[in-house]
């Protein structure tokens, strides 16, 4: 397998898209459960 088949738009836009992703749902997470966590501990 050679490197050169990875040099397509394709696998930029798929590597993209997961990156994507991760970074809401990462940021959901963090919106919905560590934040009410982060005041509940705080009151």
């Amino acid at each position: 397998m050679n490197l050169q088949d990875f040099d397509h738009p394709t696998w930029f836009t798929a590597a993209g898209t997961l990156v994507s992703y991760t970074v809401i749902l990462l940021a959901m997470f963090v919106l919905l459960f560590v934040v009410p966590y982060a005041i509940f501990v705080a009151i």
